[in-house]
């Protein structure tokens, strides 16, 4: 199994069990509040957190405090992969692969996922090394398959 996919399924889990609505209408407002246990006219209750989504304005830190953890963790398994061929690996061909580079060719999309740049990436062997042979094995599996 892919180590970097079960990180990603695993605060997969975690994020969408995080108390938090999604409102693109007055409506859904309304059910978002009472799914967070607020009245309709407590939106000073709530925080927006992009893309239409709030949460409570008391879970501010702990949301935050989550997505630390889940760098913090990303990063102690790209330490703890010394050889590139592992979690580093494995994170750079589902990113690859979930943002088409065998169809595109372009890895910003991949690496903007991921939190890197390319300089990152260039100034690090072993992520150099990864990426560079995940991006081959794409164009492969696509030159196969697509």
């Amino acid at each position: 199994m892919n180590s970097y996919k079960e990180l990603k399924n695993r605060q997969g889990k975690e994020l969408n069990s995080f108390p938090m609505a999604f409102a693109v209408s007055k409506e859904q407002l309304a059910e978002g509040m009472k799914k967070l246990g607020l009245q309709p006219d407590e939106t000073d209750k709530i925080c927006g957190i992009g893309g239409g989504g709030f949460i409570r304005r008391e879970d501010v830190d702990r949301f935050a405090g989550m997505f630390d953890r889940f760098d913090q963790e990303k990063r102690e398994a790209i330490e703890a992969d010394k050889t590139g061929e592992g979690f580093i690996y494995d994170m750079f061909d589902y990113e690859l692969g979930n943002h088409e580079y065998g169809y595109t060719g372009c890895v910003s999309d991949a690496l903007s996922a991921l939190g890197l740049s390319y300089e990152e990436v260039e100034g690090n062997p072993l992520l150099n090394k990864a990426m560079r042979r995940a991006c081959h094995d794409q164009s492969e599996w696509y030159a196969l398959h697509g």
